[in-house]
């Protein structure tokens, strides 16, 4: 992977981490139709260097999964603009990896669990009830990371600096 051209704005690995944890949606990239790419939002769950979302069990993103499975995923942690400044005081993680559909009934809902809780976490009895109700039709996908980078604005580098004085 090339390495980051403003390397004093790179967030370490640890404040990556937490920018996935922190998160509660990020933008889905692949290989589309046509060698066009494809974004999507999606609501995801992160863990053990790994993502996990749910999908329906055709379309456009599981098509072009199937096709090709190294993708980008990219949450924005903060995105404050601040007009008199002329800029805005952002933060964001970019991970790279492999993606694969879950096809153990176990793995899947494993990962189902996990997202349903982070959503919904003190539903324990109704998400219980609705991954039950919902297994057959979802599929989920698993995003192996293996390269991420995180930048954030100089203005935030910059307060960090001069609190931790």
């Amino acid at each position: 992977m090339r390495p980051m051209r403003r390397f004093r704005q790179e967030l370490t690995a640890e404040e990556c981490v937490q920018v996935l944890e922190r998160g509660t949606h990020g933008v889905l990239a692949v290989l589309g139709d046509e060698g066009y790419p494809y974004a999507v939002p999606l609501s995801y769950v992160h863990g053990e260097g790994k993502l996990w979302f749910h999908c329906a069990q055709a379309g456009h993103k599981l098509d072009a999964i199937r096709n090709y499975n190294k993708v980008s995923f990219c949450v924005v942690d903060q995105d404050q603009i601040v007009p008199e400044e002329y800029t805005t005081y952002f933060r964001s993680v970019i991970a790279f990896g492999t993606v694969r559909m879950l096809e153990d009934p176990w793995e899947k809902r494993q990962a189902l669990a996990a997202l349903a809780a982070k959503y919904s976490p003190h539903q324990e009895t109704g998400r219980n009830e609705e991954i039950r109700a919902q297994f057959a039709n979802v599929t989920m996908v698993e995003l192996t990371v293996e390269h991420m980078t995180g930048k954030e604005a100089i203005e935030l580098v910059r307060q960090k600096k001069s609190s931790s004085v």
